[in-house]
């Protein structure tokens, strides 16, 4: 070996040893313990109270900051722009960093974000929102391949538990944000203080995750694969995913505002928007350990898609009529969700793979999402009704429903 190899090698021994990690050890799988549980599901219950907090208190936001139609749509698609984008970051901070330290870098940004966003005005709240949703990019990319690699025996049950924790946390911000604003006195203070549950998952993540040991050596060089843009089926999953993430996004930014114009009360109206989420709790648990482990996921997706398509109809026919009903039904129909996810680890054949098409999948899958919540409002502010924006979901719907149903075959991308 020759004094430049010596000293490159000492370098990279200096560098472990402040670290805590060799470049083997930093790329390993994190060893799959049920404190890594508690991290993932406190990391995912993280994921959506920056979109549903904000989602609550849309009207008095917008009022506030004396706001356009305009802004408020922006602000309503800001989350999955920014998720389709910041996703085709994520596979590269894994791979320079390790997952556990991307993991944690996403939760500092998520933090930061939600704290940013209520110190200003209009721009600075579109600001601070792209910020935090660039941190729940990386986690939403990266999350899937943790319970890929550290649970394999396990991915139904780790999914379930990951989306439960996802829609819990969902779920709570919007049911809470509204009565904390009476707390902090006004919008500003009730939608920070999620950054105070970002903080806490992060410190658990810290203290849990942790990759498994390596022998010191060089991770080897990744074999050489054929990229997931050319592989067809992985543009199937990726349609799919983005129509299911349209309908959740748009259920999201604007369910509250159309229940409230239709004469429903904001805190009624808020928790409506829980509903939707926390429905997916326990069918987190029930569906994907079902229907991830039967060779096709075909008709679980068309039949959870057929849920929310009958919801958009009743929207569109009766909304004040039945309106914890239509909840209910696109609740139910939003449990598609993971089944989404669980499709991306079930048609890659190792964890490489999966990483590479949970970035496509979620990065052009948010970018196509992103015009839900966005045409959604615009053609309610064009036509002073929900039904022009109803037909145009309930098209998305059956969409997804075909596109899910090919995804769900029994194959390999």
């Amino acid at each position: 070996m020759s004094i430049a190899e010596h000293e490159s090698r000492a370098e990279e021994i200096e560098i472990a040893g402040r670290t805590g990690l060799t470049g083997r050890s930093r790329h390993a799988a994190l060893v799959g313990t049920p404190m890594l549980v508690v991290g993932v599901a406190l990391a995912a219950a993280n994921l959506r109270p920056a979109v549903t907090s904000m989602a609550s208190v849309l009207g008095e936001v917008r009022d506030d900051l004396g706001a356009s139609a305009v802004w408020t749509s922006v602000l309503t698609a800001v989350p999955t722009i920014c998720f389709g984008l910041a996703a085709v970051a994520a596979p590269w901070l894994g791979r320079r960093w390790g997952t556990a330290r991307a993991i944690g870098f996403a939760l500092a940004v998520l933090t930061a974000g939600l704290v940013l966003r209520i110190v200003d005005g209009p721009w600075v709240v579109l600001g601070g929102t792209f910020v935090a949703a660039a941190g729940i990019a990386v986690g939403n990319v990266l999350i899937p391949v943790v319970v890929k690699e550290s649970f394999p025996h396990a991915v139904g049950r780790v999914t379930g538990v990951y989306t439960a924790a996802l829609a819990a946390g969902g779920g709570i911000g919007a049911a809470f944000t509204p009565p904390l604003e009476a707390v902090f006195g006004g919008w500003r203070g009730a939608v920070g203080a999620w950054a105070l549950l970002s903080a806490g998952a992060l410190v658990v993540w810290l203290c849990g995750a942790r990759h498994e040991t390596g022998d010191g050596s060089a991770p080897a060089a990744p074999a050489e694969r054929r990229s997931m843009l050319r592989r067809p089926l992985a543009w199937v999953i990726t349609a799919f995913f983005g129509l299911q993430a349209c309908v959740a996004y748009v259920a999201m930014g604007w369910l509250s505002e159309l229940f409230v114009s239709e004469g429903i009360s904001r805190t009624d109206a808020g928790l409506m928007l829980a509903l939707i989420n926390l429905i997916g709790i326990p069918l987190s648990f029930l569906i994907p350990p079902i229907a991830l482990n039967r060779p096709s996921q075909s008709g679980w997706i068309a039949g959870l898609a057929a849920f929310s398509l009958t919801a958009v109809v009743g929207l569109a026919v009766a909304p004040a009529a039945a309106p914890w009903l239509w909840t209910v039904l696109l609740g139910i129909g939003m449990a598609v969700f993971p089944l989404g996810l669980g499709v991306i680890a079930l048609r890659t054949r190792e964890s490489a793979e999966t990483t590479d098409l949970s970035a496509m999948a979620q990065g052009f899958g948010y970018l196509i999402g992103a015009g839900g919540p966005f045409l959604f409002g615009m053609l309610h502010g064009v036509t002073g009704t929900w039904t022009a924006s109803l037909v145009l979901l309930g098209a998305v719907i059956v969409v997804e429903m075909v596109v899910g149903w090919v995804a769900g075959r029994p194959r390999f991308v």
